[in-house]
Order: structure tokens, then C-alpha cells, then sequence
């Protein structure tokens, strides 16, 4: 028997099943399947048997197959979105001709949270749990207890929303730095979280955004953010050669994406004196890989993310924004889907040399890796300058945890911040 019978049958039912001969294109499936000796051609057979079966358990179980085979099958993993009810055949859209946006500006919904007993302003208090009120203190209690969801990559790929439904905000572009924020309803000024600079609201800008997926709130103030940054100072002798600005409290945004698939390599690597050929097939499988959507403070942000739980993000709600800053994100899903693809495949490109030794001329294909699914978060951190070596250098402080980040000097005496800040 040739070693090519079973993509031989595969071939023929290809033809058969193009020519809408689905009796005879099953038959030659069937047999592709029962020669198949490799998983390239199970795959395939199996997934085109589902195409040719009628009974939704029966279609089912090969999409299955499919997958089990192949993970990244986009094919699969949308035909069996279908059969989960996940996406409609009516909503695939046609990827060579995405839908224009309609003209015309939609309605702005903006949110104003008056506190019902006084009706002063409530704004997102810093325990990560409550709104209060600004004149009474009144509480309001929020639930946090359902995480944000993930969105299918396959199925948003499929019927358009991988370029996400977007809602009519309001924005303000700082003068100064050239950041751009969300406007909270009814502020007649704002103050930029990176440069500290102010506002008056003469003219604001109507801007169609993505609804964020999820939220981690801010979980304390900015006292407590300021303390943290003494320690931090402190602890690395750093002699601060001005007044340093408390703390400013923001959102960041920033893309999560969950990755599978696999790595074909080939090289070679020096052993006993002499140069062999070496290969393998390195596993993907990634959760939460964070491209920042914003290119403010791009050196520390490596350092920043790794550091949030990300896991129980709550589901976004627009009151846990109330009285804080947002930044707008600046790098679409889809770009930043590729930078997801290449820091997975650095690390696997790291991870080949290091199990290996040095592996001369690495080839390498990342065609079998595949995104799953995506979610935007807003993550809060606290941000400031700190001037020391003649240099004004810019630190962060994840919201969630209260660990800092930021360049140290390579010299200097023990100074104290606290006279500084006024703490």
C-alpha cells in the first residue's frame, strides 16, 4: 500500500464532497480515516466527516476528534460554536469585507451616580467593594463576585465581533503628555493621572470605544499608596532632589489572551566534539498573556503585570470607575493578538535553547499556535515621579497589591520621602 493511500482517499473525497456528492465523499472519508497514520490526516478526515453527517451527536463527536488532534482547527472550533448555540451561520461574516462602521454618532449614556440620600456626588471608594458619597459618606455596597468573562477568539473572528461592538464615550487628551482618558459624566475639569496636569473642560470628544470585559478594583488609597512609596524609596537609599507629587490613582487597559497549539523546531547543537541535527515539537498552552494597550510607561509595565491576579477580575461595572481615571486603550485586539503571539513564541524559542544548549540555525513554525479566547481588563496602579540623579524617573504602584516598580540609583544615601509628600 503507497504511503500517500490515505491523503489519496482524503483527496478524492475533497473532490467529491466540492462537487456536493456527500454519499460518495463519506465513503472515501471513512476509508482516509481508517488508513490515516498520521494526525495531520486524522484531523482532517475527521473534521470533514462532520461536515458530511447529519446527526448532531455524530457531528459532534468528530468535531471532537478534530480538536482533540488539532486544538487550533478555527473550522472546528467555529462549527462546534454552532452546535453550542455560541454563533449563529447567519452572523459569519465575510473576512475579506468586514462591515463598515455605520455613519453618525450613537448616543452618549452617561452614567452619574448621585447618592440617594443627599444627592451629592458618589465616587469608587478604595476598598475595592463601595461607592460613597463625597458630602455624607453614605456607603453603597458593590457585588464583586462574578469574574469577568473570557471571549471566544474563534467565534469573534467569525461574526465580526473580533473588531468588538463599540460604545459612545466621552474623552479628554491631556495637553501635556498627550495621554487620552475617559470623561466621568458631569466633570467640568480633569487632571492627567502620568503628568498631573489641569484641565477645564471647554470641549470634550465623543470617541466609539470597546466595553472593557473586566475589572480589577482599586483596593486602597492614595495615603496608603503614598506610604508604600516611602518604604519603596527608603529601602533603596534613594535621596529624592525635589518635591515629589503624592501619587495619582488611574485604570490601565490592557489585553489578556489565553493560547494553545504547538512548535515544529529543527537545528543543530554542538555534542562530543561534533555538530548534530536536533528537532522536536515544543507544546503551547498559555493563560492570561498581557499586552498593555497603552504605550505610557512602556519600560516598567514588564515588571508591573506579573504581578496581578487576574483570575477573579470582577466583570466590568462602570461604578467602579466613578470618581477615578481611565485611560482609553490605544492598540486594537487584533494588534495586539500578534504581540500575544510573539512574546508565547520568544518564550518557546527561550525555553528551546535552554533545554537544549545553544541550538544553531533554530527554524521554527508558530503557524499552529492559536488564540482561544481574550478578555480587556482595567487594572488600577497608582503612578508618580521621583527625582533623583539629575533625572526625573517615573514609578508605579499595582492597585491591587501595593508593590512598586521603578529604576533605583546605582548609588546614594538613605533619604526620607515622608517630609516630602507631607506625610
Amino acid at each position: 500500500m503507497s504511503e500517500e493511500y490515505d491523503n489519496d482517499l482524503l483527496r478524492e473525497g475533497i473532490l467529491h464532497f466540492k462537487a456536493q456528492e456527500y454519499a460518495l465523499a463519506r465513503r472515501y472519508f471513512e476509508r482516509a480515516l481508517d488508513a490515516a497514520d498520521d494526525l495531520q490526516t486524522q484531523a482532517q478526515a475527521n473534521y470533514y466527516m462532520s461536515l458530511v453527517v447529519d446527526d448532531p451527536t455524530q457531528k459532534r463527536q468528530y468535531l471532537e476528534e478534530t480538536l482533540a488532534v488539532d486544538m487550533a482547527n478555527a473550522a472546528a472550533r467555529r462549527d462546534l460554536a454552532i452546535l453550542d448555540g455560541k454563533l449563529k451561520p447567519a452572523e459569519i461574516v465575510n473576512p475579506e469585507s468586514v462591515p463598515a462602521p455605520a455613519p453618525g454618532t450613537l448616543a452618549v449614556q452617561a452614567d452619574r451616580f448621585t447618592c440617594p440620600k443627599c444627592g451629592g456626588r458618589m465616587v469608587f471608594a478604595p476598598d475595592g467593594a463601595s461607592l460613597v458619597c463625597e458630602s455624607c459618606s453614605r456607603q453603597q455596597h458593590l457585588a464583586t463576585g462574578t469574574p469577568g468573562a473570557d471571549q471566544d477568539f474563534f467565534v469573534a473572528m467569525a461574526n465580526g465581533t473580533g473588531f468588538r461592538k463599540t460604545v459612545s464615550a466621552k474623552t479628554f487628551q491631556c495637553q501635556g503628555c498627550g495621554a487620552s482618558f475617559l470623561l466621568p459624566a458631569s466633570e467640568l475639569s480633569a487632571t492627567c493621572a502620568y503628568c498631573g496636569s489641569v484641565h477645564v473642560l471647554v470641549m470634550d470628544k465623543e470617541t466609539e470605544l470597546v466595553q472593557p470585559d473586566a475589572v480589577i478594583p482599586m483596593a486602597f488609597d492614595q495615603k496608603q499608596a503614598t506610604l508604600h512609596l516611602v518604604q519603596w524609596v527608603e529601602q533603596h537609599h534613594i535621596q529624592p532632589q525635589g518635591k515629589v507629587a503624592p501619587p495619582r490613582g488611574l485604570y490601565l487597559p490592557v489585553w489578556s489572551f489565553d493560547l494553545i497549539g504547538s512548535i515544529p523546531w529543527s537545528g543543530r547543537v554542538y555534542r562530543n566534539k561534533r555538530e548534530i541535527p536536533v528537532s522536536g515539537e515544543s507544546p503551547a498552552q498559555f493563560s492570561d498573556v498581557c499586552v498593555p494597550a497603552s504605550t505610557k510607561l512602556a519600560g516598567l509595565l514588564p515588571q508591573l503585570l506579573p504581578g496581578y491576579n487576574l483570575a477573579a477580575a470582577p466583570a466590568y461595572d462602570p461604578r467602579f470607575l466613578a470618581g477615578w481615571c481611565a485611560q482609553v486603550y490605544e492598540l486594537s485586539m487584533s494588534d495586539a493578538a500578534l504581540e500575544a503571539r510573539r512574546i508565547c513564541v520568544e518564550k518557546i524559542r527561550t525555553n528551546i535553547h535552554a533545554g537544549h544548549g545553544s541550538v544553531l540555525d533554530l527554524r521554527y513554525s508558530a503557524s499552529a499556535i492559536s488564540i482561544t479566547s481574550y478578555r480587556l481588563l482595567l487594572l488600577p496602579l497608582w503612578v508618580t515621579q521621583v527625582p533623583f540623579e539629575d533625572q526625573s524617573h517615573p514609578v508605579v504602584i499595582n492597585g491591587q497589591t501595593g508593590a512598586v516598580h521603578g529604576p533605583t540609583p546605582h548609588h546614594g544615601l538613605k533619604g526620607m520621602l515622608s517630609d516630602l509628600l507631607g506625610s
